[in-house]
């Protein structure tokens, strides 16, 4: 249900409506060098550090809905945003429905929500491939202030729903929020980097599937950015930092972990529907059972082969506008094993 870096728990493998231009057709200009950098080993506990943990079993349906209609996400820009950030995170949501090879070549972001696409609901329908922007609002003055919790994030959702012609779209919509870099969020870096739920009726008025990630730029980039920064415990005893793709270690780092949101809020929004294990409040789900894994060998430490570029810049995927992401991979119903665009074999 949440997310949480693998080095704190090594697992099985780890407000108006918004148009867009066409993206410009580009192609990647170099071939990329593949490699196998190594993640260091847990040493700080054995005990499970992030909501929604609990023991691997098998992965069930539980007859709850999907998101199989077009998905349209509000996203709420809670602080101050540069536009820069704003629209790296636009486009890697934007790359998710870019299916122009042309566009967005392999390994591509929409090539990586196709095994998310995979699950279905007990009526045989997939999860929809189409996933849009259908709205946007920003908090820029904090309006419930610079600390939140679960309950106060579902507030700001509230006031998001309620100022027009921000809608509420309980058919189609979920609602992500996104926290700047000086907001700290109740178990934030402790104990998750991002996590989903829904929204009750008594608070928002309505149940919304909603995400919320937030900026762990200056907060905890070791743990939530990883591995983009890495944790001063190592003491140069593990792999360095390696490079972001787009050059924001904060943003760059909430690209996976929004990914990870996105894919478990797609195929058990309710937390009645994908999800291992018996107890809907702690269910382990569909990204944590391959968090830590971006490429091909990853496990037991590793987080498997990837790409870097010319300047050293490492990812996975690619999506529109010549855009690089480094996302982790998603457990897939066919092959019953973590999968990838990325993946060698």
């Amino acid at each position: 249900m949440a997310f949480f870096p693998l080095f704190f728990l090594l697992i099985l493998s780890y407000s108006s409506s918004t148009a867009y231009a066409s993206p410009t057709v580009e192609t990647l200009d170099i071939k990329p060098q593949y490699y196998n950098p190594k993640l260091p080993p847990r040493t700080l506990s054995s005990s499970k550090k992030f909501e929604g943990s609990s023991d691997l079993v098998k992965l069930r349906y539980h007859m709850g809905p999907v998101l199989s209609s077009p998905i349209n996400i509000y996203l709420i820009w809670y602080g101050k945003w540069a536009p820069s950030q704003q629209l790296l995170i636009k486009d890697f949501l934007l790359s998710i429905s870019t299916t122009n090879h042309r566009a967005a070549p392999s390994p591509s972001v929409a090539e990586w929500w196709r095994t998310v696409s995979l699950y279905t609901d007990q009526t045989g329908a997939n999860i929809s491939r189409s996933v849009l922007i259908a709205g946007e609002y920003s908090d820029r003055h904090y309006s419930h202030g610079n600390h939140l919790t679960r309950l106060s994030v579902q507030q700001v959702i509230a006031s998001a729903v309620r100022s027009a012609p921000f809608p509420v779209d309980h058919r189609n919509g979920i609602y992500l929020i996104l926290t700047s870099v000086d907001v700290t969020m109740q178990d934030f870096c402790r104990a998750v980097c991002g996590f989903h739920y829904f929204t009750f009726p008594s608070m928002v008025g309505y149940t919304l599937p909603y995400a919320w990630v937030g900026n762990s730029g200056k907060q905890c980039p070791e743990v939530c950015a990883y591995p983009f920064a890495v944790p001063g415990y190592m003491g140069g005893g593990g792999p360095g930092a390696l490079s972001p793709p787009n050059s924001d270690l904060g943003v760059d780092g909430m690209i996976s972990v929004i990914g990870h949101e996105l894919a478990e809020l797609a195929s058990n929004p309710l937390i009645n529907a994908w999800y291992a294990g018996e107890d809907p409040t702690a269910p382990t789900e569909i990204g944590d059972l391959c968090e830590g894994l971006y490429g091909t060998g990853g496990g037991g430490g590793y987080i498997g082969q990837v790409m870097r570029d010319r300047e050293g810049r490492t990812f996975n995927l690619n999506g529109r506008r010549s855009r690089k992401f480094l996302v982790q991979w998603i457990w897939s119903p066919a092959l019953q094993a973590c999968a990838g665009p990325n993946a060698l074999d």
